[in-house]
């Protein structure tokens, strides 16, 4: 009977005269049940079902009963029940049955099998763990990116980003059971949740798998150390940064050993800033503090800087002079302290703070700072202070300014040229001395030079008369008890110089007749 039935079935579906519905699909899971349901209503109360010709399972409506193999089974509607599907149950599933006019109502329906996606697995390498599970890359490092996972009849597989500060990206895909892509010179752009995700083409089942990846990174340059003045002038505040880090690397401050030997700051916080505050009774001079930075990713692990406390020290000049109804600028330098110290300036020994107005002017470009009093008066005559002070200590540099009368200031300035005029005249009597110092040095007046340059060399007799008025010397000798005259020289008077500028100047030597007994020259 079973195999009539199928053979009418068979042949009815061959030549087209039995009235088929539309193929349904149903899918089933791996190791699931799947229920196929039958709408067709056999007149002779019998329901039949048909895989790839072959009978399958069979009902009578007064007598349901399962198949022979428990594998399949019907329900009492006649729908086909299969127990833990297996891949070799898919396939075109036919359930129909004989009416009263013997034209049988047949009806389609095609399962597939579906397993996946399963064992997925993604990995990330080389990263760390961190306790919390966690994975840490370095930044620039090259990072590998792999998944893997199971599906039938086939899958589709990616990876997927999603950051803080940006949409979900994906950053491969592919199909097959494996998936792998390499990020080089990983940056930490890369940080955030890394998904990879599998997907059955079949059933859109889908498996995924995220972790976060944590790009680690450290500034190359060392922690920066400042230290500045707290609201309170006596308070010192000390500050120590290391941007650009990730995570946040530890901070710590500490001093080097005072001379007792106890550290008075020893601090240290997870944070790119430490800040601490420090009061005047436990700063000193030369005073060093130390900020230390550690990072897993530093090289090396520490970096740190230093800060050493210096007292202010102003200078300038003690001493100011200034006129009445002038301007004089009193100025200080400040370059030593450290935390910059606060200069201002007073006046009096009450030290009054000096308020810039029209009559005092403040400059503070630092490091110098100068006061500018405007048309002095003898009242602005005394004391003036320029005071530094920085959390260490206050020092002030004393400045005492006197103010002139005008009259005093006229005669100043008569005096002033008096005495230039006095230096000039000495200058032009020392040059016209050296010029001259050759006459100077050979004679005792001005012009004797060149009045010797008319003596005449004259030889005469003692006994004839002089013909020159003014002999300057005479040579003579003793002969015999006679005194005789051998030379005389003479002076040849200023007035006779213009009768003797035209002529040679002659020289006479007259030699007298020797006398018997005289001694001839």
């Amino acid at each position: 009977m079973e195999r009539s039935t199928f053979l009418k079935f068979f042949f009815l579906l061959l030549t087209g005269t039995a009235i088929g519905e539309t193929v349904d699909r149903i899918l089933g899971t791996l190791g699931d049940s799947a229920l196929l349901p039958c709408n067709t209503t056999a007149g002779n109360g019998m329901i039949q079902w048909l895989k790839d010709g072959k009978l399958v399972a069979s009902q009578h409506s007064a007598t349901p009963s399962p198949s022979e193999s428990e594998h399949f089974s019907l329900t009492d509607q006649g729908g086909l029940i299969i127990h833990g599907l297996l891949f070799s149950d898919e396939g075109i599933y036919l359930c129909g049955g004989p009416q009263l006019d013997s034209i049988v109502v047949t009806q389609s329906i095609e399962l597939r099998v579906v397993s996946g996606p399963a064992n997925l697995t993604a990995e990330i390498k080389p990263a760390s763990v961190l306790p919390n599970g966690t994975l840490f890359i370095q930044n620039g490092s090259t990072v590998i990116f792999k998944c893997s996972s199971k599906s039938h009849p086939s899958q589709s597989l990616s990876w997927s980003f999603d950051s803080l500060a940006s949409d979900n990206t994906t950053l491969a895909s592919g199909n097959g059971s494996s998936l792998e892509f390499t990020i080089s010179k990983i940056q930490p752009s890369y940080q955030g949740t890394h998904s990879c995700i599998a997907q059955n083409t079949l059933s859109s089942s889908t498996a995924s798998q995220s972790t976060l990846l944590l790009v680690y990174y450290a500034p190359d340059r060392h922690p920066d150390c400042q230290c500045t003045t707290g609201n309170d002038s006596s308070v010192l505040l000390l500050n120590c940064s290391w941007d650009g880090a990730y995570p946040l690397p530890t901070l710590h401050w500490e001093e080097e050993l005072d001379t007792q030997g106890l550290p008075v700051l020893n601090i240290s916080e997870n944070n790119n800033t430490l800040v601490v505050n420090l009061s005047r009774p436990q700063l000193h001079e030369g005073q060093t503090f130390k900020c230390t930075g550690y990072h897993p990713m530093s090289d090396p692990k520490e970096k740190s800087c230093a800060v050493t406390l210096r007292a202010p020290y102003p200078q300038g000049d003690a001493m100011r002079t200034a006129f009445e109804g002038s301007n004089v600028t009193l100025t200080c330098t400040e370059v030593s302290s450290l935390p910059v110290a606060k200069t201002t300036w007073r006046k009096t020994i009450r030290q009054e703070e000096i308020i810039p107005s029209s009559k005092y002017i403040i400059s503070e470009p630092g490091p110098t700072f100068s006061l500018t009093i405007v048309n002095i008066s003898k009242q602005d005559e005394g004391v003036y202070f320029c005071r530094s002070e920085n959390p260490l200590l206050v020092r002030e540099l004393e400045v005492f300014l006197t103010v002139k009368s005008s009259a005093t200031y006229a005669g100043g300035i008569v005096g002033a040229f008096i005495a230039v005029l006095i230096i000039g005249v000495g200058i032009t009597v020392g040059i016209s001395a050296y010029r001259n110092r050759d006459r100077i040095c050979l004679g005792n007046v001005f012009g004797q030079t060149h009045e010797r340059q008319n003596d005449i060399l004259n030889l005469v007799d003692s006994d004839e008369d002089e013909i020159f008025e003014e002999p300057v010397s005479r040579i003579t000798t003793t002969a015999n008890g006679h005194t005789t005259s051998l030379v005389q020289i003479h002076r040849i008077p200023s007035s006779d110089h213009e009768d003797l500028g035209n002529t040679d100047t002659e020289a006479e030597a007259r030699t007298q007749t020797p006398e018997e007994g005289h001694v001839p020259l």
